[in-house]
């Protein structure tokens, strides 16, 4: 039986956006269950992640288990019925929070709205649930997640996990060391609230002077700025290409990316957004 709160406000209203996002994307969002469509879901992954040493990102016995155990497991599909994204999380011990363990959609829908769509299905599936807020984690140099996650859904990081996952050689990290930021969304937030109505707060970097930089990146340009107020980080804009391309930059912008964080965390600061260019903004804990 469902928590109380389904026939909430804010239940209702996560529901409403929910819809709205999947009609916006023009796919249909539900949970699955079924075996053969759960086998779907592994050779999605993988081909969103590529393979590892392992196997497959999240095998389907591994799938069915978490759909059996009552967590969640989310699919888009396209009108004609074709998987083009799915999302998975588990549920904390006494319905404390959810987890989300992977998201990914197929490529080239990065920016029809797929992913938002999934989110926002999670999000109405926990809350409809009790549950108010969601984690999960990333790579702080992929910006375009990263904006995605704190800018388009109004979630914040102020953890920095150190080769959380340990050595990946899937496709994607291409045996880069597996930093993690820690993403925390307060499903109820109004920053939540706003983003899925389509509102997210703007994150523009400001025009800064020559004595506002603190700080330069292993390209030679300007990546730590201190200005209005906030601190400002800069990551590549494609660190996955860039790994192919220059791996001794990469690694480099993940040892500068390490340095900025630890020390502005332990600071009190938090990641708040992330501009289209790959600029993070830090501020105070709690300040928007």
């Amino acid at each position: 039986m469902l928590h109380s709160l389904e026939v909430s406000p804010v239940v209702r209203q996560a529901q409403d956006a929910a819809a709205r996002a999947a009609a916006l994307a023009g796919v249909r969002v539900g949970d699955e269950s079924e075996l053969e469509r759960l086998r779907e879901v592994e050779a999605l992954l993988v081909t969103v992640w590529g393979t590892t040493q392992h196997g497959a990102p999240i095998p389907t016995d591994l799938l069915r288990s978490i759909s059996h155990a009552g967590c969640n497991v989310t699919v888009a599909y396209t009108g004609e019925g074709v998987l083009c994204g799915a999302a998975v999380a588990i549920v904390s011990p006494g319905n404390a929070g959810m987890y989300s363990l992977i998201a990914g959609v197929l490529p080239g829908l990065g920016d029809a709205g797929v992913g938002f769509a999934l989110k926002q299905h999670q999000r109405a599936w926990a809350l409809a649930r009790g549950i108010d807020t969601m984690t999960w984690t990333f790579d702080p140099l992929v910006s375009r997640n990263a904006r995605f996650n704190l800018t388009k859904l109004g979630a914040h990081a102020e953890e920095y996990l150190k080769d959380f996952y340990g050595p990946m050689a899937d496709e994607i990290n291409a045996n880069d060391e597996s930093d993690r930021l820690a993403a925390i969304w307060p499903l109820t937030s109004p920053e939540a609230v706003a983003c899925s109505e389509g509102a997210p707060l703007a994150t523009e970097l400001p025009a800064f002077t020559p004595d506002q930089v603190r700080a330069t990146g292993p390209d030679g340009h300007p990546s730590t700025v201190q200005a209005a107020g906030s601190t400002w980080c800069r990551v590549p804009t494609d660190i996955v290409a860039l790994r192919v391309r220059d791996p001794g930059e990469a690694a480099a912008w993940r040892t500068a990316t390490r340095t900025l964080f630890t020390t502005a965390f332990a600071s009190g600061l938090a990641a708040h957004g992330v501009t289209r260019s790959g600029w993070y903004r830090l501020a105070t804990k709690g300040q928007q």
